[in-house]
């Protein structure tokens, strides 16, 4: 793809800083939540938002701050600090993952509460945007340290969720596990004839506590369905493709697993443990079996290891982020060497990055429509647990794919009708609903 068949980022600045102005925001280049509201108040702009939208939008509805104390296995007492943050429900109850990781912090767990706003939206789920976390490292505590952590937050937030009002899920550092662990937690300190239903508090649960079928790899298998779709477009065949990842976790195992069964080749992974390469493909299922036994790539037999910088010059024709945000910098940006960067992660690209991306002509699938997968199925076990049923496997994936084609294919009107890059349009698909909503719902009183 040339440069010239890449829409440019409409230049709307002054709308961001008179918002940002009036809501005495002082603008940090370098916050996530600065970057994310800036991107999505230039889209609000295309749409046609109105002024109290805007406003709305800017800031989440509530933002929750906790401290609580954790026995260790030592015996001591260490004090922990956890976030749930409520960006809007609008469209219905707030939705979004519970992250473990110490770099957790407010402004980017604002920002992730943000995005699911933006994502439930645009996949036409009827959830609104939440995210919370706790500031810790899980590899390094035990399982019972990991089991306490978990109860001690969910009673600390226990007011402030509910079934029908706040449904966390997995997410970074997290897994069905934790899910379990959060809602029996949360079932024991609701009055008892009341917790038949409550098992609904959180998504992502295991299949036996009322999970659903699908939903471990949800994110990945939606990440491939937009692939299918807008693939052919980009002039790249699947059955060819040649992929690299950044992040073999959840998303990024299952999205390599997921492409590799459809023909595709992946060649090369990077991780927190380092970066491998094998030009010949990397076997995705026993790739999984190294990092789910070592913890990373690092010295997997089926590939060599490689330089960071060396990883990011691969000629392959997709380059997958699914692992932190901020990662695809402009000096990263600079060293990429694929015809499209798919964001299976959350904001992995900084708009510096974006911008370089542009210019190269490397189209970018943004990460509210790649990673849109997890929420969906989310939204299935929420509505099968709601129900009282049970999809089989083929019912969950056929639905989810038809979520995320029609997504897919709301990003692509919305470049046309605005005239701008994939990011943008995707934040306008996505606040197209928004508006509709706030336009018949008004603002209470």
């Amino acid at each position: 793809m040339t440069q010239a068949t890449v829409a440019a980022t409409p230049q709307i600045p002054h709308l961001p800083a008179r918002v940002f102005e009036e809501l005495e925001i002082v603008r940090d280049p370098a916050n996530l939540f600065h970057q994310t509201i800036e991107q999505v108040l230039i889209a609000a702009e295309l749409v046609g938002l109105k002024h109290h939208q805007q406003i709305i939008i800017a800031q989440p509805k509530n933002e929750i701050m906790v401290h609580f104390p954790v026995l260790m296995d030592d015996g001591h007492h260490q004090l922990f600090k956890g976030y749930r943050v409520q960006h809007n429900n609008a469209l219905g109850p707030y939705k979004g993952g519970l992250r473990y990781h110490p770099h957790v912090h407010l402004d980017d767990v604002k920002a992730l509460a943000v995005l699911m706003t933006m994502k439930c939206s645009l996949v036409r789920v009827p959830f609104g945007g939440g995210k919370g976390g706790v500031k810790c490292n899980p590899r390094e505590l035990s399982r019972d340290e990991l089991m306490r952590v978990t109860r001690r937050f969910c009673s600390a937030i226990s007011n402030q969720i509910g079934p029908d009002y706040d449904i966390p899920a997995p997410d970074v550092g997290t897994n069905a596990q934790i899910m379990a662990w959060f809602a029996d937690t949360y079932q024991q300190m609701m009055p008892e004839h009341t917790r038949q239903d409550t098992h609904r508090i959180v998504t992502g649960k295991p299949v036996e506590l009322g999970g659903s079928l699908g939903r471990e790899k949800a994110t990945g298998q939606g990440l491939v369905n937009v692939l299918v779709e807008m693939l052919p477009e980009l002039d790249i065949e699947l059955q060819n493709m040649r992929f690299s990842l950044i992040g073999f976790g959840n998303v990024g195992g299952w999205t390599g697993r997921l492409l590799c069964e459809l023909g595709a080749t992946l060649t090369a992974v990077l991780d927190h443990t380092g970066a491998i390469h094998n030009d010949g493909g990397i076997d995705a299922v026993k790739l999984a079996e190294h990092v789910e036994a070592t913890g990373g790539v690092h010295a997997f037999r089926g590939a060599e290891a490689i330089g960071e910088d060396e990883f990011y010059r691969l000629d392959v024709d997709a380059l997958i982020p699914a692992a932190l945000e901020q990662m695809i910098t402009p000096e990263k940006a600079r060293l990429i060497n694929a015809r499209v960067v798919a964001e299976g992660a959350n904001a992995p690209t900084t708009p510096e990055g974006d911008a370089v991306l542009l210019q190269r002509g490397i189209e970018v699938l943004p990460a509210i429509l790649c990673n849109a997968g997890g929420v969906t199925v989310s939204y299935f076990e929420w509505v099968q647990n709601k129900s009282s049923v049970s999809w089989t496997a083929e019912e969950v994936d056929e639905r989810l794919k038809t979520h995320m084609v029609l997504a897919a294919r709301r990003v692509k009107l919305a470049r046309v009708k605005y005239e701008c890059d994939m990011r943008t349009a995707s934040y306008c698909a996505a606040l197209e609903a928004i508006a509709r909503c706030y336009d018949l719902r008004g603002v209470f009183p």
